[in-house]
């Protein structure tokens, strides 16, 4: 860590975040979307890491921890959701999805 700058990972986590950011607001596919958002969470995750190595701190690693668990269950539902939606719909374009509309 002491060879690498702290700049340095803060800029990645930075540079993912909006890239994350960015697939979230111009794609239209479900599936890139919700990997969009996990880009973003891996972005937060990197900063967490980042200032408690800097800090010598645990608390970050335990905020990763619990970040990565809820994580993995976002992706489970948000998975079986777009299945299901697939095969009610036939597509995953958030665009053409309109089934909370009375």
């Amino acid at each position: 860590m002491n060879a690498i700058p702290l700049n340095f990972f803060l800029l990645v986590a930075a540079v993912l975040f909006a890239i994350g950011v960015a697939g979230v607001l111009v794609r239209r596919n479900a599936l890139v979307i919700l990997m969009s958002i996990e880009l973003m969470l891996n972005a937060v995750n990197l900063t967490f890491i980042t200032f408690a190595a800097k800090w010598q701190a645990l608390d970050g690693q335990l905020f990763v921890f619990f970040i990565m668990a809820v994580a993995a269950a976002e992706v489970a539902v948000g998975l079986a959701v777009i299945i299901s939606v697939f095969r009610l719909r036939g597509t995953v374009h958030v665009d053409e999805i309109n089934l909370l509309k009375g």
